[in-house]
């Protein structure tokens, strides 16, 4: 447990003091966010927004987890590497992403297909690499299972494994990439979802079958130190909020969203969670079928479905104001993850 607190204070303590610092950087340097003219009016107003914020709370989380480790004495493990080596790779695409747009002055970055590539590169290592590295126990970082609440039914082999992770960790990057549309939506979810990973797997380590072989314990290689990447990410994020909450002084950029998205489903992934976190996630899938919906009508009927797309944008145009729209949107995500927790501890107590 001292090493879960260390990693998230350290993080928060980081990310709070540095963020100023990059802020002051990026204005110096003119890198401001560029604003789509697509986009509602409003948002104009924010052309200019330092971003690329994504890349403190990267870096404080990294720092985050190898100070608890330094402190307290315990060697990383390879399941909380891969998750920081999923996070670190993608912010890396999202900062080349961001960083085109700025030098440019575009508010369109990589080409789409480049971006894929990223991601694929980055999501096919962290895969493969899961497959493998068995601990004492001969449990490895990943399985070649579907998961729930822990992994169910037969094998699916190591190949259609990958590609299912790699379907995850874009669809998860891209969906809090289209989350990221107001002041603090998308790193107010994110940290609520990383707070319940720090729970689960607390829980996972407390009912390891390496401990006890009981029939409700959990295979997972390294629960404490898949809790301890998510303490460390959730402090960073927390700083950062204090930074990016309405008005915002900073935006994450395709920096922080992406390098999220990765850290929620290497999570998931090595938890065994896979379908858990889209409920856990309930608020981001939701925006993300918001997209689909709206571009699907769009072609089938030549109508909209919703005033524009994603979902927080339909609400700006209703007239609703955008710190009423990010509030809403976190208690909603309060309780996506409310729920996702109680499955979790529901499918845990032992059967009569």
């Amino acid at each position: 447990m001292t090493n879960i607190l260390i990693a998230a204070g350290v993080a928060l303590v980081f990310v709070m003091v540095g963020t100023p610092v990059w802020i002051r950087i990026v204005n110096r340097l003119g890198y401001g966010q560029m604003i789509r003219d697509e986009g509602p009016e409003a948002h104009l107003t924010k052309r200019g927004t330092p971003t690329m914020g994504g890349t403190v709370f990267i870096v404080g989380s990294l720092f985050g987890y190898a100070v608890a480790h330094l402190v307290t004495g315990e060697s990383p493990t390879i399941s909380g590497v891969l998750v920081l080596f999923l996070m670190t790779g993608l912010g890396f695409v999202g900062f080349v992403d961001d960083f085109i747009k700025v030098f440019k002055q575009r508010s369109l970055g990589l080409r789409s297909g480049a971006k894929m590539i990223g991601i694929i590169l980055v999501g096919v290592v962290f895969a493969v690499a899961s497959l493998n590295f068995p601990n004492g126990y001969d449990i490895t970082p990943a399985d070649p299972h579907l998961s729930f609440l822990r992994d169910f039914g037969p094998s699916i082999g190591p190949y259609l494994f990958v590609v299912w992770a790699l379907l995850l960790i874009a669809a998860m990057s891209n969906g809090v990439n289209l989350t990221d549309g107001l002041d603090g939506l998308a790193a107010g979810p994110a940290g609520m979802v990383l707070a319940a990973y720090v729970v689960i797997g607390n829980w996972q380590l407390r009912n390891s079958c390496a401990a006890a072989l009981v029939p409700n314990c959990y295979n997972v290689r390294d629960p404490l130190d898949l809790a301890v990447v998510a303490a460390a990410v959730l402090g960073g994020v927390f700083g950062f909020l204090w930074w990016n909450a309405p008005p915002a002084k900073i935006f994450m950029g395709d920096t922080g969203s992406l390098a999220l998205g990765g850290v929620l489903v290497g999570l998931a992934i090595l938890t065994r969670t896979q379908f858990l976190l889209a409920i856990l996630c309930g608020l981001i899938v939701m925006i993300t079928l918001s997209v689909i919906i709206q571009v699907g009508g769009f072609k089938m009927t030549k109508k909209r479905v919703f005033k524009m797309a994603p979902l927080q944008h339909h609400f700006e145009l209703s007239g609703w104001a955008e710190t009423t729209i990010v509030v809403r949107f976190w208690l909603m995500s309060a309780l996506f993850v409310g729920i996702g927790i109680g499955l979790f501890y529901l499918e845990w107590m032992p059967k009569k």
